[in-house]
C-alpha cells in the first residue's frame, strides 16, 4: 500500500538570504514596532495632499483669525476641527506635520542614495586597486570626517544658500565619507578571497569585478550604514532648517515648524512646535530601532 507524498520541507540551507533576513527580523518586536511606526509616518506623509485637512502654504486658504489655536479648536468659517492647533501663521498644525514629514523623509532619502552611491564608488575602487590611489582617497575620507557634519553642512549652505537642493546637497557632502570607509573595510576582505582571484584569472573588467561581484557581498554593511545616516539626515536636516539656513521658508519641514514656534514656548503656546518636535523624535527612533536590529542581524560575527 502506497503512502501519500509530503510537502517538501523547507531546512535552513534551502533558505534564501532575504527568506532568512525577514524571519530573523520578524524574531525582534522591537525592531518590528520600529518598523510599524515608520510605515506609519511615511504612509501619511507620502498621501498629505489627499488626507491632510488642510494645505498649510495655500495663502487663500488661511484665516489669520484662526492664528495660535489651541488643539481640539473649530474654525468659524470653515469648520475645519483643529486636533493639533494651529500656529502663528493660522496654518493646521497636523496637516503642517504631514507636509513637514513629506519634505524630511524626501531630504533624508535622497541624499543617503546619492551618498551611498558615490561613497560606495570610492570605497571600492580604493580597496580594489590599493597604492596610491587607495591612499589618496583614504587621506581626503580622514580630511571628511575630521570635521563635525553640522559644521561641514553650515559652511556649504552658507555658501550654496537656501533651498531643497542645496540641503540635499550638503547632506551628501557630509555623509559620503562613511559608506567609503565602510566600503573600503568590506571590500579588503573580500578582494582576496577566490571567486575575486578568479575573476581576474578570467580576465574580466575592473568594473565588472567591482559593481558585478565585489559590490553585493559589501552591501551588507553598506544598508546599514544607510539605515543609520537615515536617521542622522533627518536629525540634521531638522536642525538645519531650525537654524534658518536649510528648507526656506516656504517649504515645509519638521525643522522649520519647529523654529516657527519656538518664540511661542514660553507664553503657553507649547503645541506649536511641541508637536513636530514628538513627530521628528518618533521618525528618528523608528529608523534607529530598525537599524540596529538590521545591524545585528547583518553582523558576521553573529551569524551561525
Amino acid at each position: 500500500m502506497s503512502t501519500p507524498l509530503s510537502a517538501p520541507q523547507i531546512t535552513p540551507a534551502d533558505e534564501s538570504p532575504f527568506r532568512r533576513l525577514v524571519m530573523q527580523f520578524a524574531e525582534n518586536r522591537l525592531a518590528l514596532a520600529g518598523l510599524m511606526l515608520l510605515i506609519l509616518l511615511a504612509i501619511p506623509a507620502v498621501a498629505a495632499d489627499w488626507i491632510a485637512p488642510q494645505n498649510p502654504y495655500d495663502i487663500g486658504k488661511l484665516d489669520i483669525l484662526d492664528s495660535q489655536m489651541p488643539p481640539g479648536s473649530v474654525a468659524e468659517i470653515t469648520g475645519i476641527t483643529y486636533w493639533l492647533g494651529t500656529d502663528g501663521q493660522a496654518r493646521d498644525v497636523l496637516s503642517a506635520i504631514l507636509y513637514g514629514m513629506r519634505t524630511s523623509l524626501m531630504v533624508a532619502f535622497v541624499s543617503v542614495c546619492f551618498s551611498l552611491l558615490i561613497g560606495a564608488t570610492v570605497g571600492l575602487c580604493a580597496a580594489y586597486f590599493g597604492s596610491w590611489l587607495d591612499a589618496l582617497l583614504m587621506r581626503i575620507v580622514d580630511i571628511q570626517l575630521s570635521f563635525p557634519a553640522i559644521l561641514v553642512a553650515l559652511i556649504m549652505l552658507s555658501i550654496l544658500g537656501q533651498g531643497l537642493d542645496k540641503v540635499i546637497l550638503a547632506l551628501v557632502i557630509v555623509q559620503w565619507a562613511y559608506f567609503a570607509r565602510t566600503a573600503r573595510g568590506t571590500a579588503l576582505v573580500e578582494r582576496n578571497k577566490e571567486y575575486i582571484l578568479a575573476a581576474k584569472c578570467l580576465s574580466l573588467s575592473w568594473r565588472r569585478i567591482i559593481f558585478r561581484h565585489l559590490l553585493p557581498n559589501c552591501l551588507p554593511a553598506l544598508i546599514v550604514i544607510a539605515t543609520i545616516d537615515l536617521a542622522s539626515a533627518i536629525a540634521l536636516e531638522a536642525t538645519l532648517s531650525f537654524l534658518g539656513v536649510g528648507v526656506p521658508v516656504t517649504q515645509p519641514s519638521l525643522g522649520m515648524l519647529i523654529a516657527n514656534g519656538f518664540e511661542f514656548m514660553l507664553s503657553g503656546r507649547y503645541w506649536i512646535s511641541f508637536f513636530p518636535g514628538i513627530a521628528l523624535a518618533l521618525a528618528i527612533v523608528a529608523i534607529n530601532l530598525v537599524g540596529d536590529h538590521l545591524r545585528d542581524i547583518l553582523n558576521p560575527r553573529n551569524a551561525q
